[in-house]
């Protein structure tokens, strides 16, 4: 009985001898056809050429233009010593509450470290040289030096608010 199933499995897959001629005659015929036409090649669009002549003007690439001293006379003081807030970015920075009043108020700042600081205007605290303008009940108001990109300094405002936890 195996050897009659597999028989007949051998018998529908190999081809019948006529078929083999008329394969072999298809094959010919599509080789024979002519290849369709290829599609013509854009055509290549003629651009206006263009002479620089600005070779007299100031280049744009150049730092030449920046005058020596950076635009400004902003500028972070190298010499002065640095504030323990200054090792901190300002919004790591925690303003808890305040003591004093008036003229004579002095705001508690927080820092990472979870150590707290007595801030006055004039203390310099952030990154950026923020030196304290004002304090007041609810909030400080800092002056932070920038980079303008060109060599010289901006005058930025930033604040630092009373944290309501």
């Amino acid at each position: 009985m195996c050897v009659l199933a597999l028989a007949g499995c051998a018998r529908g897959i190999s081809s019948t001898p006529g078929e083999a001629p008329n394969l072999k005659k298809w094959v010919a015929d599509v080789r024979a056809r002519p290849a369709e036409p290829l599609e013509p090649l854009p055509v290549m669009q003629q651009f206006e050429t263009f002479e620089y002549a600005a070779q007299g003007l100031r280049d744009p690439f150049s730092d030449a233009w920046v005058s020596a001293d950076g635009g400004n006379q902003l500028r972070p003081d190298p010499d002065r010593r640095k504030e323990p807030l200054e090792a901190y970015p300002l919004d790591s920075l925690d303003m808890v509450g305040t003591i004093g009043g008036g003229s004579g108020i002095v705001a508690l700042v927080m820092g990472p470290d979870k150590v707290t600081y007595r801030v006055r205007p004039g203390v310099y605290m952030g990154q950026s040289d923020g030196r304290v303008t004002a304090v007041r009940e609810d909030g400080i108001e800092l002056i932070e030096l920038v980079p303008d990109g060109a060599g010289g300094w901006l005058e930025r405002p930033a604040s630092l608010a009373l944290d309501d936890r």
